[in-house]
């Protein structure tokens, strides 16, 4: 019991350091002097720091601690994000910021890792759940933070970056007094090619696993703008509680984790994939509607079905690698979802929005950008319906 109140407070505050300032990262850069031109950049980070978190857990597997892997990494989060939060030069900004994403990027993985060696699998979704709660706390901190510090918007202020640095110093503390967690794999062939997934590649061999990746990718670029431009969208929209309207998706993560497994008990795995992709459409036409009509209740429908198309876009995603790939390339099979998803996914995504969004200069084309994120939608949706998939092993 003495382990699992410590492990589940590690993933509440390991979950609230990155939503706290990552959430409105981009509403803040465009309020600092020629901000705006780094807003493109600032959308991809998520996907820069997900090519580090392979590289950082083949490191804990082989040579440290897993607690003070995670220590280190919450240190080097919490000294950028406090120079970050002085800095007002956009270029060194985003320099601090990328850093501190790479920091905190891996330590989603190195938590789970260390919640897995020491309680029981039935408990981890127990466990996983206060990383949910983790996330909501960072939005109610941001309102509670507005009160205590006297100003009109903290989610567009330098204290998203000084109040991150301080939770991430406070996880680092705490991981350091997690149980031990020694490297498993001490002393074997070190290979970071194997540690970004690349030896997955050979699951292409499986045409249902290649066609599964390639419509993921295609999905990943909707599902992965609104993680980066959604507060960007709600700020322009008239929105003041820019964390607290975002977060409320991930205060519905949480029945949705409930929901879940009921799903995948009584639904086929593509009838699982459906339902994912038909949340996406549903929340793009949401949206579509919003920007129509003004009319919020719209938004909040688009932002309220983040768990389930989050909870079944990936983790199908990840139940099907983990099916058809033999045991000895299962975890370079997982390594290579997150790299296609959040990794690919995320560049492409802001690569192909920030076109539509940003093509009349000084006016931001929501109308037409979330039409084109309904479109792909919708085609992500029929391609899943004439989709067969098979557990076939690839090699």
């Amino acid at each position: 019991m003495k382990n699992l109140v410590k492990l589940s407070l590690m993933m509440f505050v390991q979950n609230m350091v990155f939503p706290v300032w990552f959430n409105t990262i981009v509403p803040y850069v465009r309020t600092i002097p020629g901000g705006e031109r780094w807003v493109p950049f600032c959308g991809a980070l998520m996907g820069i720091g997900m090519f580090a978190s392979p590289i950082v857990c083949m490191f804990a597997d082989r040579f440290l601690d897993s607690g003070k892997v995670l220590a280190a990494c919450n240190l080097l989060a919490a000294v950028t994000l406090g120079v970050a939060s002085v800095v007002k030069d956009p270029a060194a900004l985003f320099a601090l910021l990328v850093a501190s994403t790479v920091s905190l990027m891996p330590t989603w993985s190195v938590v789970a890792a260390i919640a897995m060696a020491h309680a029981p699998t039935s408990s981890f979704p127990y466990i996983r759940a206060f990383g949910s709660i983790g996330w909501a706390a960072s939005a109610v901190f941001s309102v509670v933070a507005m009160k205590w510090l006297g100003v009109e918007s903290f989610d567009k202020s330098p204290y998203i970056l000084s109040t991150a640095a301080v939770v991430a110093l406070f996880a680092s503390a705490l991981a350091l007094s997690m149980p031990p967690t020694p490297p498993k794999a001490k002393g074997e062939r070190l290979s970071v090619a194997d540690a970004l997934g690349f030896g997955a590649l050979a699951l292409l061999r499986n045409r249902s696993f290649l066609f599964l990746s390639l419509l993921a990718l295609l999905a990943m670029v909707p599902f992965q703008w609104y993680m980066g431009y959604n507060t960007m969208y709600l700020d322009e929209a008239g929105f003041r509680y820019l964390n607290l309207t975002q977060n409320m998706g991930q205060v519905a993560e949480l029945g949705f984790m409930v929901l879940l497994p009921v799903l995948f008990r009584r639904l086929s795995f593509k009838n699982v994939l459906l339902v994912g992709l038909a949340a996406l459409v549903f929340r793009y036409a949401c949206f579509t509607a919003a920007v129509a009509t003004g009319v919020h209740a719209f938004d909040f429908g688009g932002i309220l079905v983040h768990g389930l198309i989050f909870g079944v876009l990936i983790v199908a995603f990840q139940m099907h690698a983990a099916e058809i790939a033999p045991p000895e390339l299962r975890n370079q099979a997982q390594g290579f979802v997150m790299i296609l998803t959040a990794g690919i996914g995320g560049f492409l995504s802001v690569g192909v929005f920030n076109a539509i969004l940003c093509h009349r200069p000084g006016v931001h084309d929501w109308p037409l950008a979330y039409l084109v994120a309904l479109g792909i939608s919708i085609i992500a949706l029929i391609l899943a319906l004439f989709m067969k998939l098979d557990a076939k092993k690839a090699v």
